[in-house]
């Protein structure tokens, strides 16, 4: 993901292709898009617009589950995101810290989005691609996020699994306040810490526990959505969320911790 320099001096994402229909702020709101999903029958589960085209050429996210988790179990956060305009390509696998299955799903979108007769068929910007995932699937993200192809990363309430410093793009990485899976000072905020080759921003959310990302993502749901529309949909609205001097999640009660880096601050 390039980032530009306007005569403002302000920091912006790459123009995609198309926008997407706007959002304002309502990030934790449903998105204008019906939602349908499928199998891939190569291992996934395509959350994604009913009618793709409405972006133009959609976004990318790749999700990995957490431990003896599948998709099912955090659905409504995906749908959610499918909602907003993405293609949230799941794994389907309990065991996601390799980050290879995510990136399969990725190798499989790019190949429909070239296969004529396909529903992707020309509907899937694969220059815009977000890896996202909770716990195990946290440390799958880092791993996925040393591929390339992956501009940006979300790793919440992560595994041990990935190497920050083999990350291409910026991060945004979660902890739960009252996580004692991953314990955010042992466990999220030394990851945090080693990212500096790169923006990166901690989020610590009050009173998470480390169930609260299943479901619908709770507190997490609404930054998440933020991040991935700015940076894979150059929705400006959401920019000053979290870089600029009146970042919006900066000193924001929902955040019992929140962390920007040397690199962050300077966008």
């Amino acid at each position: 993901m390039a980032l530009t320099v306007a005569t403002t001096g302000q920091a912006v994402a790459a123009p995609a292709a198309a926008s997407c229909p706007s959002v304002g702020h309502n990030w934790s709101g449903p998105g204008p898009f019906t939602v349908t999903e499928q199998q891939s029958g190569a291992g996934h589960t395509i959350y994604r617009p009913a009618n793709l085209g409405g972006c133009g050429k959609h976004p990318v996210i790749l999700w990995g589950n957490g431990t003896f988790a599948t998709p099912s179990i955090y659905a409504t956060l995906l749908r959610h995101w499918a909602s907003h305009g993405f293609i949230v390509a799941a794994a389907n696998t309990t065991q996601s810290g390799s980050g290879s299955e995510m990136l399969a799903g990725l190798d499989y979108l790019t190949a429909q989005n070239a296969k004529a007769g396909s529903v992707f068929y020309g509907k899937v910007d694969t220059s815009k691609v977000g890896a996202s995932g909770h716990s195990q699937g946290g440390g799958g993200t880092i791993n996925a996020g040393a591929d390339a192809r992956v501009d940006t990363t979300v790793p919440i309430e992560p595994g041990p699994q990935g190497v920050i410093g083999q990350l291409k793009g910026p991060m945004f990485i979660l902890g739960g306040q009252h996580d004692t899976v991953v314990v955010p000072l042992l466990l999220v905020i030394p990851r945090y810490n080693a990212a500096g080759h790169i923006p990166a921003i901690y989020g610590e959310l009050a009173g998470a526990t480390h169930l609260t990302p299943t479901g619908d993502g709770g507190g997490f749901r609404g930054p998440i959505t933020a991040w991935f529309r700015y940076f894979l949909m150059n929705d400006q609205a959401a920019y000053g969320e979290f870089f600029g001097p009146q970042c919006g999640n900066c000193g924001s009660p929902i955040w019992s911790d929140f962390r920007r880096n040397a690199k962050a601050q300077a966008l």
